[in-house]
């Protein structure tokens, strides 16, 4: 009887309740959880990440969590609605940075793991706060929260993972450049202060890029010409980016892949001599404009916007009617993504132009409504026939005039197509065919 009275006194545990003994470890469990140490996997990444998080990459820093809570949390009530979405445009995002130097896998529905194996632990992590910052300016508008929703995982168990903060200071410093994490540029090359112009060229050219070759950006220009009455609108930008240890060009492919941060220092470079280039004009006469190359990771990203607007800002001031901003990388691009940037352009630009690698009519329709008020894209390279030429400059500047009104279309490589360009349909053009 004492027995039973002694258990009946004893305080009623919910339904469903552990002992008390797997409480105090589930406690443990729960409150790791909650700091964002430990990070659930669901069972069907399970094999995967057994199968990718070898030990030498977790000791080396090198696997990393970007965390989508902030927009789980701002669709409330609907992210069970919007969250395929999301996940597409993450996926599809994560895949065309990583390319062939890491990997991406969604481990549950806010986490995704990613292994770079080719990348030190500083530089890896600066380059997937450039990915989490894309993806969260895209759905909120503000990527200002990725710096705390991007982890370093430390130890992979069976269905869970641990993690810890990055160390914030030094991956911040890594993406906006002001460590070299290796020897490039000469002593006080990499000086912060003042505004763009000579030295700014040094800081930016050459550098060490995340991947770890030591990049080179030189940038010429070419005269681009207003169709109509064959006037001299000024020069377009070309920026080549050269890899040092090699000798060898990037390709259009290739720059694409670059990580986030390695594309702005690409963008600054190309436009911080162009600064120079047009300042050492001296008192020639202004040129009308400037056609300026920037990538869109750059103009889509906060970071990457507010080291753009001075430079830009300069550049504009150099010529007589403003720069017009030509926009690369924009294949694959969501069309809500690039009207939100185009928009914001408006207002530094004498126009904005969207550049295609690679033109189709579909890629050309795809483009409809993104605010750009032009379209931009080169003659085909090598030897083309005239009668191949007059077909592919028919359809391709068809479907650009379908989309936009004006076609500037580069490297026609005579006067003669020049003439076939303007009857098809292109409003500017550049002959030139070689690199200056």
């Amino acid at each position: 009887m004492a027995e039973s009275a002694a258990k009946a006194a004893r305080p009623k545990a919910a339904p469903g309740a552990r002992p008390q003994s797997q409480g105090a470890q589930l406690g443990a469990l729960a409150r790791a959880q909650l700091s964002g140490a430990l990070r659930l996997i669901s069972a069907a990444a399970a094999d995967e990440v057994d199968r990718f998080c070898e030990p030498h990459l977790l000791v080396a820093g090198k696997i990393t969590i970007l965390s989508l809570e902030a927009i789980q949390h701002h669709f409330g009530e609907r992210w069970t609605q919007r969250k395929d979405e999301v996940f597409t445009f993450a996926t599809e995002l994560l895949e065309r940075k990583l390319g062939t130097r890491g990997f991406a896998l969604r481990v549950s529905d806010s986490d995704y793991l990613i292994i770079q194996h080719s990348l030190g632990r500083i530089p890896g992590q600066a380059a997937c706060l450039g990915y989490l910052e894309e993806i969260l300016f895209h759905f909120l508008g503000d990527g200002s929260s990725a710096l705390g929703a991007v982890l370093q995982v430390t130890w992979v168990g069976k269905g869970r993972l641990e993690a810890k903060a990055i160390e914030a200071a030094k991956v911040e410093a890594f993406a906006r450049g002001d460590l070299a994490f290796g020897p490039v540029g000469a002593p006080g090359s990499f000086d912060v202060g003042g505004k763009p112009n000579s030295h700014l060229v040094h800081r930016w050219s050459p550098f060490l890029a995340a991947d770890g070759r030591t990049l080179c950006i030189t940038a010429s220009l070419e005269p681009v010409y207003e169709l109509k009455g064959f006037t001299r609108i000024g020069f377009r930008m070309i920026r080549r980016v050269m890899v040092v240890e090699t000798g060898v060009e990037l390709t259009p492919r290739q720059m694409s892949a670059l990580a986030t941060i390695d594309l702005l220092r690409t963008d600054l470079a190309a436009i911080t001599r162009g600064i120079d280039r047009l300042r050492g004009e001296g008192g020639t006469q202004q040129q009308l404009s400037l056609i300026v190359p920037v990538s869109f990771s750059s103009l889509s990203n906060p970071r990457g916007r507010a080291h753009l607007v001075e430079p830009l800002r300069e550049m504009a001031g150099l010529v007589r009617l403003g720069v017009i901003l030509e926009i690369a990388d924009i294949e694959g691009v969501p069309q809500s993504a690039l009207l939100e940037v185009t928009s914001l352009l408006r207002p530094l630009s004498l126009l904005v132009v969207g550049r295609l690698s690679h033109p189709s009519a579909g890629a050309f329709a795809r483009l409809a409504g993104s605010g750009f008020q032009a379209m931009s894209f080169e003659c085909p390279h090598g030897q083309v026939g005239e009668a191949e030429f007059l077909g592919w400059a028919s359809a391709t500047i068809r479907a650009a005039r379908k989309t936009v009104k004006s076609v500037l279309v580069y490297r026609a490589g005579s006067m003669k197509r020049a003439v076939v360009l303007a009857s098809l349909g292109a409003t500017h053009v550049s002959v030139d065919a070689a690199w200056r």
